[in-house]
């Protein structure tokens, strides 16, 4: 599998695109604007406590009060409290956690009236940025994630990705990661550590430390409801995350994101900072490599599939909902069974592609074309579950239900991306309305009357939709006959597929149009 990743950059941001094997998989937005991004560390001040929610409200700048749940206050949130209230108050002065004594861990069904009241100030990290019109959700079980391990305070507990298999693999890191992690530190070894060395694993975790001091460091001074710790750009996010051997190309259009690109590359992995290449072409980047196309393709309502079948994706407030219909597909009408499991199992490789295009988040419901055998659902439900496997956000999908249903609960902490499709009409600029017909052809006439006599023009085109020429010529004493001889000379009226049904323009005799 070819990947690509294409970053626009603009002075507002950049669009980052992958592509697997030219086909667009993914599409983020990283604005300049944005304050809000997952894995950014706040001071924040809790503003109300919610007994009926086990939860409280908590001031981070935002306009709504973000929000934190008691489950995710994390064990050792007494410990972090502790750490806080040290360090601002200047009783605290090492930088690591090495002379610090740990809190006991809270209980798990306890109450959040018993570990936070209303002013406290809290750390805090951002778990969902803010969508629709909820504020951020947060975490106080704080993490800071490199690319290689996570660094997790407060914790001696050392976790290893599941989707490592070998036990030899699995002993072998985890001995190398105990021998460098500091006091009072837990790492979670993520996949791609798998076979590194002991070099690169302690260059990355010495990084994630150097991050935590600095945390600590600006902790002292910070105002209660700013921010501390921010996570790194969306692109580089990316580039720490999904970065493989796999990546043949990472085209950039802008000079500075260009280094910027490089740079990080070359520290995180050397040996593919080949891969990066500026794009020099006088066509815009995203149009060169065809995603332009793709996305007016993909993020409408209706989506089309190669086999002539499509798919419709509504939204509403609780759930989206997917319908896969059949459409002009000729079906083998010995056999609408087959018909049916082979168009299912093209929507569900588009679907699992929606997914994660759209980063569609929360309940998605999807009502396949109807099968009667128990073997072909079962099919097509594994099938499903194997496209959805490159989907880095967490998902669960259930098995059809009796009505051949299949429904689907996939994270979301980002709002859903969301492209507007469809262009504003260019005769009624969006109003659904045109100026009546029945008047063109005096609003032709009242340019006749500026052009010919007061601007004094000779030898004048005028340029119309083949139907408005049509009418125009009609018949022996036609309207150019009229025309000839109220102005006494003669116009010529030619016709453009392209122009609406209600636009002209006029052209003089040297073939440049007359501005009006």
């Amino acid at each position: 599998m070819i990947k690509e990743l294409i970053i626009d950059s603009s002075p507002n941001g950049a669009t980052i695109a992958l592509l697997q094997d030219k086909q667009l998989v993914e599409l983020h937005k990283e604005q300049i604007t944005n304050n809000y991004t997952v894995g950014d560390l706040y001071l924040g001040r809790i503003k109300k406590i919610m007994p009926s929610l086990n939860a409280a409200f908590v001031d981070v700048g935002y306009e709504k009060d973000a929000f934190l749940h008691y489950l995710d206050l994390g064990p050792q949130v007494q410990s972090l409290l502790k750490l806080t209230k040290q360090v601002r108050s200047g009783g605290y002065q090492s930088k690591l956690l090495d002379n610090f004594k740990l809190e006991a861990d809270i209980n798990k069904g306890g109450k959040i009236s018993d570990v936070l009241a209303k002013g406290v100030l809290v750390p805090v990290q951002i778990a969902k940025e803010p969508i629709s019109t909820k504020g951020p959700r947060l975490s106080s079980d704080l993490s800071i994630a490199g690319r290689y391990v996570v660094l997790v305070p407060f914790s001696e507990v050392i976790s290893i990705s599941k989707k490592i298999k070998s036990n030899t693999e699995r002993n072998r890191l985890r001995k190398v990661v105990e021998s460098i992690k500091p006091k009072h530190f837990g790492v979670i070894i993520r996949t791609v550590s798998e076979g590194k060395g002991v070099d690169e694993l302690q260059k990355d975790l010495l990084d994630l430390i150097s991050k935590w001091e600095t945390f600590v460091t600006k902790l002292h001074g910070t105002e209660p409801s700013r921010k501390v710790l921010g996570e790194i750009g969306r692109t580089s996010t990316i580039l720490r995350d999904i970065l493989s051997p796999d990546f043949h190309h990472i085209h950039v259009n802008e000079q500075s994101m260009y280094d910027d690109v490089r740079s990080y590359i070359h520290e995180i992995s050397p040996e593919m900072e080949g891969i990066v290449r500026l794009h020099k072409h006088k066509e815009p980047l995203f149009e060169h490599h065809g995603i332009d196309k793709q996305i007016k393709g993909a993020f409408g309502k209706t989506v089309n599939l190669a086999g002539g079948a499509y798919l419709v994706i509504e939204h509403t407030e609780a759930l989206h909902v997917i319908d896969v219909n059949s459409g002009n597909r000729t079906a083998n009408k010995e056999n609408q069974e087959e018909n049916a499991y082979q168009v299912n199992k093209e929507a569900a490789k588009e679907i699992a592609r929606q997914l994660r295009l759209r980063d569609m988040g929360g309940i998605v419901v999807v009502d396949f074309i109807d099968m009667h055998k128990p073997t072909n659902r079962k099919e097509l439900f594994d099938y499903l579950k194997a496209q959805m496997a490159d989907d880095r956000a967490k998902h669960t999908i259930l098995p059809p239900s009796k009505f051949g249903l299949i429904q689907i609960t996939r994270q979301r902490v980002r709002p859903e991306m969301n492209i507007v499709t469809s262009e504003v009409c260019p005769a009624c600029h969006g109003t659904g309305t045109i100026r009546p017909t029945v008047l063109l052809l005096d609003d032709i006439e009242n340019n006749f009357n500026f052009i010919l006599e007061e601007q004094n023009e000779k030898n004048i085109t005028l340029v119309v939709h083949p139907y408005i020429e049509a009418f125009i010529k009609k018949g022996i004493f036609n309207r150019q006959m009229k025309w000839y001889f109220k102005y006494n000379q003669w116009i010529k009226v030619k016709s453009n597929p392209a122009y609406q049904i209600t636009e002209f323009h006029f052209f003089s005799s040297k073939d440049e149009e007359i501005k009006l």
